[in-house]
């Protein structure tokens, strides 16, 4: 098992600094994500800086750009890594692409399905200068003339890896994608009774084994040298879990415990901006469920303990005020 941290967003300048210091702890990947602040960024530094770890978005979001857009910045980041970098995609909701991003929401499984097929033809148009002739439900991709064709890699085209929660992206991991980032709100459970089960079937219908998909597995982490920073990780927790179980899209994770009415408690609480009220419905059997918790010197144990045989890769989440430094990210990195 491997493990995986993200850069902290917002600090963009910093990525490169943050992403050495990763590598140089052992860290296998540097995860950039995409919400308040543009997920690419922090990687082109983050890649100038590094000569080992690999480096993604975790994830962007995919219908936010044209797949012709994802295959430039991940095809010229691939270059400027060595060959380090995977693109990851995932659908957001429908809420979020329509009145956040303006864009069209239809059919997200199979639009994914469609945009992943557009940008790998467009990478095999580059890498093997052909001609480009990309004709989905979704996307038509007919034209590359050499002005706007980069050169060819020295290496094979990037990974693509998918976030996943219901049936229909899980069984699209094992059928097209080379890996999966699964949601932190998740549970053990949860990945091993629904998850997995459901990527197996599309492995299955696609000849591939387990070994083809890498499973990379955030994890919220309460942890804390004091009492009160522990207590304060806790409460950060449990309303990043309440914030993700108010989505109904995240119903099946809450369902594989028995607690699928809380769904719809939480969703109507967040129409009505209860935010408190939101944190209060979730009880600590369910931190439980969702998070880890442990001394800074035992996180790394703990994970190991939580996911070996299961993730491919755990990326260690605090929760609360705990930022992700030097000193917890060392502690973290020994058991591994």
């Amino acid at each position: 098992m491997k493990l995986g941290v993200t850069l902290p967003g917002g600090e963009v300048l910093e990525a490169g600094r943050r992403a050495r210091e990763a590598e140089d702890l052992g860290a296998s990947a540097v995860w950039s994500t995409e919400g308040a602040h543009n997920g690419f960024l922090p990687l082109a530094l983050a890649a100038e800086h590094t000569r080992r770890v690999g480096l993604g978005t975790a994830v962007a979001v995919a219908f936010g750009r044209s797949p012709l857009v994802f295959a430039h910045l991940a095809w010229d980041l691939h270059e400027a890594s060595g060959g380090r970098f995977v693109l990851g995609l995932g659908t957001q909701v429908k809420a979020h692409v329509e009145r956040r991003y303006s864009m069209r929401w239809e059919a997200p499984g199979p639009k994914l399905r469609d945009a992943i097929l557009a940008i790998r033809a467009i990478w095999r148009c580059w890498q093997e200068r052909s001609a480009l002739d990309y004709r989905g439900h979704f996307y038509t991709f007919t034209l590359m003339t050499p002005a706007f064709s980069p050169d060819p890699l020295g290496t094979p085209p990037p990974r693509v890896y998918i976030s996943a929660v219901n049936r229909y992206n899980c069984r699209l991991v094992g059928e097209l994608a080379d890996g999966v980032h699964v949601h932190p709100f998740h549970s053990p459970r949860d990945l091993r009774e629904r998850v997995l089960p459901e990527i197996e079937t599309g492995l299955k219908a696609s000849r591939r084994g387990r070994q083809d998909v890498e499973l990379v597995v955030p994890v919220f982490v309460i942890t804390g040298r004091t009492p009160d920073e522990r207590r304060a990780a806790r409460e950060g927790v449990r309303r990043r879990i309440a914030f993700y179980a108010s989505t109904r899209t995240y119903r099946p994770v809450l369902e594989t415990h028995g607690w699928g009415d809380l769904s719809d408690r939480l969703h109507a609480r967040s129409v009505a901006g209860d935010w408190a009220g939101m944190a209060a419905e979730i009880t600590d059997e369910m931190v439980s469920a969702y998070a880890v918790e442990a001394g800074p010197d035992e996180v790394g144990a703990a994970l190991r303990q939580r996911y070996e045989g299961l993730a491919d890769q755990v990326v260690p989440t605090p929760g609360g005020e705990h930022r992700w430094t030097h000193e917890l990210f060392r502690a973290v990195a020994k058991a591994f």
